[in-house]
This record gives structure tokens, C-alpha cells and sequence, in this order.
């Protein structure tokens, strides 16, 4: 892995992280090499949240033309903002507002949702979950996630790091499996603000493939982009067992 780092005058830093071999996706690294790749951002995580004028950090990897990628390999970056992305905002305020309420961290409702149902889970391991979530707005939408609660990736211990990574490398195999094909994504880490105690907020990874079919994007026209509303065209039951029934030996590797 190799991290070039960059500083915006506006106050944003950026660090692009990528691998020496762009011939290889995430996918088609092992579990420890992944677990490598969640130690680097770890380390990056750190360092910038110690920048003082730093509130949040993103980490995202864009995967493919379909979303717009200006690389022909996958890619990350990570960004330290002066200000907290809006979708983290207001998973904040839900997260807190529910442990307010109930006294129980919001995630873990999710979790024992998807756990009781069973139908839209792709992959469970001692401490880490993969799952098609009932609220899903993209066709083959995927969140990963550790069981117990961490403000950020780099809160997680070492040891929790390689079910995370089983279950991440368990979803973007069936990923590039189900249409043979490497399949495009946008995969981001949700992770609390970097200032203050946020124990309601659960760190956990979201995978927003643009694809309905090989060739169909999930366009956003009028209720998405004009009303704000997402319309689900697919059934999260169906598309999980879609991902469910393929394969977990990479195509690439058979």
C-alpha cells in the first residue's frame, strides 16, 4: 500500500491510499491483506483527527466507471474536514436520540432485526455482520459492521479487525461473482465526529453499488434528486438471496 497526502487551502486535508497492484480490487485481497489496509487507516485516522481544526473524517473507496471513478483502478481517500458530513450528522442526532429514549444503541437494533429475520444476511462471524439492510436504497446496497459498538474504525482492537475483514472480502466476492464481472461501488466508512464521547454511534461500512442489472444503473430522477425520496426498485429479500446463492471463491480465481 502506498498513501500520497495532500493539503487543500480551504482546510481539507486529503490522503489517497492505493495499491501497487491496480490489477487486483479489494475483493481479490486476502483477509490479512485487508486487515493491512484497516491498520494504515487506522494510523491515518489518528493522525488527522489530531489536526486541531479537524471535526470529522472520511474514508471512501470508489470502485468503477459507473461512479463517475477518474482512475481505471479502485481507489481511496480519505478526507479530514473542518465541518461533519451531513449524512453523519444526522445518523448522530438518530443515534442519540434513540439511546435517549431507550437506553440502546440504535445499530444494535438493526442488528438484531436483521439477525432475527435471517433472509437479507450475507455473512456472520464471531464479532462482525454483512447484511442487505430492510432499508435499503440501492438494489444490491450492503452494510458491514462489527457487533459491538465502536465511535470508529480506529477504536476497533486488532483482534476484531480480521471478522470485519472476513465478513467485507465474504460481500465483494459475491459482489463480483453474481454477474462475473468486477462490480461497481461506492464504499464508505461511517464514522463518528473526531471531537467529543459519542457512545451511540456505531461505526460501520456502507456499500452503495449503482447497478440494478450488468448493464442498468439505479438512476436518481425525480422523487431522488427532485423530492428527496429514494424508490426502491428491487426487493432487499430478493437481491440478499441474489448474493447469497453465488459463489465465495472469486471468479477470477477458479
Amino acid at each position: 500500500l502506498g498513501v500520497h497526502r495532500a493539503r487543500r487551502a480551504e482546510g481539507v486535508s486529503r490522503v489517497v491510499c492505493y495499491s501497487p497492484r491496480h490489477d487486483l480490487s479489494l475483493a481479490q485481497l486476502s483477509v490479512a491483506e485487508i486487515v493491512t489496509l484497516f491498520r494504515l487507516w487506522q494510523a491515518e485516522y489518528r493522525a488527522l483527527a489530531l489536526l486541531p481544526a479537524t471535526e470529522h473524517v472520511l474514508v471512501f473507496e470508489n470502485k468503477g466507471e459507473a461512479v463517475g471513478v477518474s482512475n481505471p483502478h479502485p481507489h481511496c481517500q480519505i478526507y479530514a474536514t473542518t465541518f461533519v458530513f451531513k449524512t453523519i450528522e444526522k445518523e448522530l442526532k438518530a443515534a442519540e436520540a434513540h439511546l435517549a429514549k431507550t437506553g440502546r444503541v440504535l445499530f444494535h437494533d438493526v442488528i438484531r432485526a436483521e439477525l432475527a429475520d435471517g433472509r437479507r444476511v450475507l455473512a456472520e462471524n464471531g464479532g462482525a455482520l454483512a447484511f442487505v439492510p430492510y432499508f435499503a436504497r440501492y438494489a444490491y446496497e450492503a452494510y458491514v459492521a462489527p457487533k459491538r459498538t465502536y465511535p470508529s474504525l480506529a477504536e476497533m482492537p486488532d483482534a476484531e479487525l480480521f471478522d470485519l475483514a472476513g465478513a467485507l472480502k465474504e460481500v465483494l466476492v459475491r459482489f463480483d461473482n453474481l454477474w462475473q464481472m468486477e462490480f461497481p461501488y461506492v464504499m464508505a466508512l461511517h464514522q463518528a465526529p473526531t471531537r467529543g464521547a459519542h457512545p451511540s454511534f456505531h461505526f460501520h461500512i456502507e456499500l452503495h453499488p449503482p447497478l440494478r442489472r450488468p448493464n442498468l444503473l439505479k438512476y436518481l430522477a425525480g422523487p431522488e434528486i427532485g423530492g428527496g425520496s429514494f424508490i426502491s426498485d428491487t426487493s432487499p429479500e430478493v437481491t440478499a438471496a441474489e448474493l447469497a446463492a453465488v459463489s465465495l471463491v472469486h471468479y477470477r480465481e477458479r
